[in-house]
């Protein structure tokens, strides 16, 4: 821990309740961090720790208001009267298929999740989406068939499972998302052309000799190298 997370932001700490136990934390921690800074240790629940795993879901609400509020752990910062529960992991069915045997058909996505159907457009799944996605829109493209449109509109989806946890139906969003991306992907997206070319360089060799060169640096050369690298936004 830091000596900043240690002080807090300003040296100022918040009250945060973890299952009904009142803590003092630093201001300016993540959920996750102001958990651990509390003694909880996470042993599942816990994965990527940048925003990108899904893993720790967490449901949170604050002093004198009864909404319940949605959020990563890792990424939510914790405010003065925070009730925080972690959730358990999301146990969503999930339709079993073949990607190699599917055709992308206007009712490929209701035959494999009928309960899209089901959907009343309340909007719950988007409220709870950490993303901000437009999940109920993917949800009604799907059931008009456009998979084209619920793959762009799912792209950033990081499957937490909220979403799912908060439909009052019982449809798993996410789950449908995955597969109608895997179905554009496979079948409906034109082949990139600068991805054609990579794969005509690696098969002629061109980069081996870097591979080489990577593989026979210590452990301590590869991260200098790495942190040098520019990333492409």
């Amino acid at each position: 821990m830091t000596e900043s997370e240690e002080q807090g932001v300003d040296g100022l700490r918040v009250r945060v309740f973890v299952i009904g136990r009142e803590y003092k934390v630093p201001q300016g921690l993540t959920i996750m961090k102001a958990m651990e800074y509390a003694g909880y240790q996470f042993i599942r629940g816990a994965g990527c720790r940048g925003g990108f795993c899904g893993a720790c879901g967490t449901v949170y609400r604050l002093e004198n208001d009864y909404k319940l509020k949605f959020g990563l752990a890792c990424q939510t910062t914790v405010e003065d009267g925070m009730y925080l529960a972690v959730l358990p992991f999301t146990p969503a069915e999930k339709a079993i298929y073949d990607i190699e045997k599917l055709h992308p058909s206007k009712t490929v996505l209701l035959e494999y999740y009928p309960e899209i159907a089901k959907c009343v457009s309340c909007n719950t799944c988007s409220k709870a989406c950490p993303q901000e996605l437009k999940v109920m829109d993917f949800v009604q493209a799907a059931l008009k068939g456009d998979i084209e449109k619920v793959a762009h509109l799912s792209f950033d989806c990081i499957q937490c499972g909220l979403c799912a946890m908060r439909c009052p139906v019982g449809i798993v969003p996410y789950h449908i998302a995955q597969l109608a991306r895997r179905l554009y992907a496979r079948y409906i997206s034109k082949p990139s052309p600068i991805v054609l070319l990579r794969i005509k360089e690696l098969k002629e060799g061109k980069f081996d000799s870097e591979f080489e060169k990577l593989l026979s640096m210590k452990l301590e050369e590869l991260k200098q190298l790495y942190e040098k690298v520019e990333m492409e936004e």
